[in-house]
């Protein structure tokens, strides 16, 4: 008899652990709640982009940014990343066109500079499936395409 209250203590551990982590899980997700919310847009030549930048209680920085070309398929994705001094660093998770089947995910660099989000061009490379920009090489704020502008929200 004991030794069937045994396995039961152990074959119980599991489960208590499980409920543990779920609920350490919703506290973290009360806790890094969205503090600011900014939309922006830029424009460039016949492109157009419309972002939408949120502010994380962790100091995260989550969002979205769609990109539409005038001459090829409109990039459409989320953003995940954070400031560092006056720079949002973030990865940039996309589908292009209306192929659902292929997710890109490349870095992009921000400048904020008078309210606004200036996009960089930098030098990326690719290790293990990962993009980033290359450490050592600068991040070129004026060679960038898009300089984003604060918007109304729609």
């Amino acid at each position: 008899m004991k030794k069937n209250i045994l396995y039961l203590a152990f074959a119980a551990i599991p489960f208590v652990f499980a409920c543990n982590q779920s609920e350490k899980k919703a506290d973290t997700a009360k806790a890094d709640s969205v503090i600011s919310e900014t939309c922006y847009a830029a424009y460039y030549e016949k492109d157009s982009a419309s972002m939408i930048v949120k502010k994380m209680a962790s100091g995260k920085i989550t969002g979205a940014l769609l990109v539409k070309y005038a001459e090829k398929p409109q990039n459409n994705g989320t953003l995940e990343g954070k400031f560092s001094g006056d720079t949002l660093l973030v990865d940039y998770r996309f589908m292009t066109g209306t192929d659902s089947t292929r997710k890109y995910t490349n870095p992009l660099a921000f400048l904020k500079k008078d309210n606004k989000l200036v996009m960089g061009v930098g030098q990326i490379e690719t290790t293990l499936g990962r993009s980033y920009f290359v450490k050592g090489k600068p991040i070129n704020y004026e060679a960038g395409k898009f300089t984003f502008q604060e918007a109304p929200c729609k």
